[in-house]
């Protein structure tokens, strides 16, 4: 398909309005689970780790998949993936309301939906990036917020859901609010070529030349049954023989010649295939080949290794204040009349203003976005390292909404990317980084519920929580140092070296 030049605006701006009410959609239940969290500890009666597992794989599992969901993308299309992950999504949280036991909820909530998000998301990044270029960034930035937005308002409604309704009830509605992805998913109309496009060329002609041996033996088929015909006439002008018998001798002959034919052409065919098998297996596996020198080459570069250790610390510690916010706060008894908001709502709006705040500093040509990444990865530790000491909902909602707006980093991840790799290894990278963040946030929050189940208490979890998110931005912040291209730079104008050999005296 022939994609023209992207408009940057017209339908383009439905795009945007349709890919964040997208994502509103989608990730408002898995990003707001910290609500579900609370009770589902209290219908199952797991242990915390456990059932820390059903959030952690929601939104962990569509990172973990994003290479699948690209190929997705790229092979049926946004709009197809869209409204087929619509029915995911829907039908993975009406599914959820019948749970009879935590591990249904793994594979319902966890992986169904999950995997749902994780489509809806490339496909949402693809057609939004086709049809802008100029003002992608803010374009980008918009549907982002939708997800914010959906945490932040998702909250609220499924506690009020849960009190109406119940859990099952509250499920099952949102399941049906999540239906409205595929009104979304069909206005996502691609952007094709307004040109005629190229003739493609049919089936038949996009097989290589040497396939049509077969076409060319059938053919020899039919003129052997006329030059068999041809030479009937003439034996039965010489012969006189009796018309049946010679009827019979003719059948005998041609199908004698067109079963040793087609046995040829059989084998030739079986030959053929065996070798185009063959071909595309080593294209194939040259493919994947260079796929792992490249990324040999991207782990080369220190500073990409260290964000990948950066965003995979990153996400074990950040990620679980946003699932287990709630279950702290019913731990540290605090009165639930003193509420004045969702902790969770708290983060999901601080986390839409902190990716619009830290995207527009990102674009002055002053800042530089990796140390501005590592500050707030510094920042996010110091806070979580306060979480132990905040006894109240006062200082909680505070501490809630400067981890929501440090979150807001994702915006600036992709400058990030592109600032240590390149543009042209970009997708690449991305994807390599976005699979451990995917790791990341799979693996957080089980082992904050773990420390609680041993400990009985958050404080050692949130104490390792801090330690991770420092650890990965200290690791960044000394690979990023000026002073290693200074010595980069040096050795590289050094002379070579010049060897002086004295000359052995002479016995």
């Amino acid at each position: 398909m022939v994609f023209r030049k992207p408009p940057d605006g017209g339908w383009g701006w439905v795009i945007v309005v349709v890919s964040f009410f997208t994502q509103f959609l989608c990730y408002g239940s898995p990003l707001a689970v910290g609500v579900l969290y609370v009770e589902w500890l209290d219908a199952f009666g797991e242990g915390k780790g456990k059932t820390a597992w059903v959030g952690s794989l929601a939104n962990g599992i569509g990172l973990l998949a994003s290479p699948v969901c690209s190929i997705c993308v790229s092979s049926f299309g946004a709009r197809p993936v869209a409204i087929f992950s619509g029915f995911m999504v829907a039908g993975g949280l009406m599914m959820s309301s019948f749970a009879p036991n935590i591990y249904f909820l793994y594979i319902s909530y966890g992986i169904v939906v999950g995997l749902g998000c994780g489509l809806l998301y490339t496909a949402t990044v693809t057609i939004t990036c086709q049809y802008f270029d100029k003002r992608r960034g803010l374009a980008l930035g918009l549907i982002s917020t939708g997800s914010s937005v959906g945490l932040f308002i998702y909250a609220a409604l499924q506690r009020e859901l849960i009190d109406l309704y119940g859990l099952d009830g509250c499920l099952l509605i949102v399941g049906a609010l999540s239906l409205n992805i595929l009104a979304c998913g069909s206005l996502m109309r691609p952007l094709e070529s307004s040109d005629s496009p190229p003739t493609e060329k049919t089936c038949v002609d996009k097989v290589p030349d040497q396939y049509f041996v077969y076409h060319e033996k059938e053919k020899t088929v039919e003129e052997n049954i006329s030059i068999l015909e041809k030479g009937y006439a003439d034996e039965k002008c010489a012969n006189n023989i009796p018309d049946y018998k010679q009827d019979s001798i003719l059948n005998k002959n041609v199908l004698i010649s067109i079963n040793v034919n087609e046995k040829d052409t059989y084998k030739k065919k079986v030959v053929e295939q065996t070798n185009f098998c063959k071909q595309l297996a080593k294209k194939k596996w040259q493919l994947y080949l260079n796929y792992w020198e490249e990324t040999m080459v991207l782990f080369k570069n220190k500073v990409f290794s260290a964000l990948f250790v950066a965003i995979l610390l990153f996400d074990i510690g950040g990620f679980p204040p946003s699932l287990l916010m709630e279950d702290v706060a019913r731990s540290a008894n605090i009165n639930e009349d003193d509420y004045h908001m969702p902790l969770i709502s708290i983060i999901g709006i601080m986390t839409a203003v902190g990716k619009l705040t830290l995207g527009i500093l990102a674009d002055f040509k002053w800042v530089n976005t990796l140390y501005l990444y590592v500050t707030t990865l510094l920042m996010t530790g110091l806070a979580l390292f306060a979480i132990p000491f905040a006894k109240s909902y006062l200082t909680l909602a505070m501490l809630s909404g400067i981890l929501g707006f440090l979150t807001g980093n994702w915006s600036i991840f992709p400058y990030v990317t592109t600032k240590t790799v390149g543009i042209e290894k970009l997708t690449h990278a991305y994807g390599i980084l976005m699979f451990f963040a995917g790791l990341g946030n799979s693996l957080g929050p089980p082992i904050v519920g773990w420390f609680y189940d041993w400990t009985q208490e958050y404080d050692t979890a949130f104490y390792f929580s801090g330690f991770c998110v420092l650890l990965g931005g200290f690791l960044l912040l000394l690979a990023a140092l000026p002073c290693w291209n200074t010595c980069a730079n040096q050795s590289s104008k050094l002379p070579p070296n010049t060897y002086s050999y004295k000359v052995a005296s002479s016995a």
